[in-house]
């Protein structure tokens, strides 16, 4: 699948909340089956199941036979490293268009629920990360181009460090979510 999502009927099969969850986790612990994610989300294994089945005829996820015990258990993973789309793509399609500003909206909630959550916690969690985590802002004058130039440089950069190879030095390492935007805007 190529990485840029074009097809509305995508969208719509990532935009509920478990299906994205659900590939969130497929990507950061990789392939699972379906009693595997239900432990990680606390969801039914019928219900994940269920999602599973909705992101495989959307192209998203696919079977892994090759990682089954047996002909009942069923492996799933990516198809896909990256869930990127433009807007842009979905404009002409007024049905597509609804879908993909529903997605954007989704989508920042998403993750500035990330961004919350760790800072809704105790102090002493926090005081176990005390020079990781970061905020940085900044007002840019560019066109669109350079901002898309710009755009291109801190997704190269988000890219490296998700598909790095994680060292084996007996370091514990924690998940960390990282998201960057850039939009045109006033002060």
């Amino acid at each position: 699948m190529d990485d840029s999502i074009t097809d509305s009927r995508v969208l719509a099969a990532m935009a509920h909340p478990a299906r994205r969850r659900l590939l969130d986790l497929l990507k950061l612990h990789g392939p699972a089956t379906a009693s595997m994610l239900a432990q990680h989300t606390g969801e039914a294994v019928g219900n994940v199941s269920h999602h599973l089945r909705a992101l495989a005829t959307a192209g998203l996820i696919t079977e892994a036979p090759e990682l089954a015990k047996d002909r009942r258990e069923r492996w799933w993973r990516r198809t896909t490293r990256t869930l990127r789309w433009s807007s842009a793509d979905f404009a002409q399609d007024a049905a597509g268009d609804a879908v993909a500003r529903a997605l954007e909206s989704l989508n920042l909630e998403r993750q500035t629920g990330h961004v919350r959550r760790w800072a809704d916690q105790p102090q002493s969690e926090q005081e176990r990360w005390p020079r990781g985590p970061f905020s940085t802002e900044t007002w840019l004058r560019v066109t669109d181009e350079e901002l898309a130039r710009f755009a291109a440089e801190i997704i190269e950069v988000m890219d490296r460090w998700s598909t790095r190879e994680i060292p084996d030095d007996g370091r514990e390492r924690a998940t960390v979510f990282t998201f960057a935007r850039g939009v045109p805007g006033r002060p």
